[in-house]
């Protein structure tokens, strides 16, 4: 008998509802380094600044997020690792992560 990788079990008469264990991402390390580069590809011209390299996983990333997104006064996400930022004041940022003992770069136009 073969088995489908698409089907997966999701109730059983036995135990109940069936809990597939969650898979958890590995967080990139990277060189120590922060970039915060501009992009505005994909957002119909409205331009981001996106903080790559901080090595920190997805709760650790979140509150950093809030955080800048309140000294800024500005919104934002985490999407993979990242931090999207709604700003185009790069250098703010990067003061903000410089307080916080981060080694950053401006990288990109």
């Amino acid at each position: 008998m073969r088995i489908d990788p698409n089907i997966a079990l999701v109730y059983s008469t036995d135990g109940g509802k069936i809990d597939q264990p969650k898979e958890t991402k590995a967080v990139p390390q990277g060189d120590g380094i922060v970039r915060i580069h501009k992009d505005s590809k994909g957002r119909k011209g409205k331009g981001v600044s996106v903080i790559k390299g901080l090595g920190l996983d997805e709760k650790e990333l979140k509150a950093l997020a809030q955080k800048l997104k309140k000294q800024c006064g500005c919104g934002g996400t985490v999407k993979e690792f990242n931090i999207e930022v709604q700003t185009d004041n790069r250098e703010l940022l990067k003061t903000l992560l410089e307080k916080l003992n981060y080694q950053v770069k401006l990288a990109g136009g």
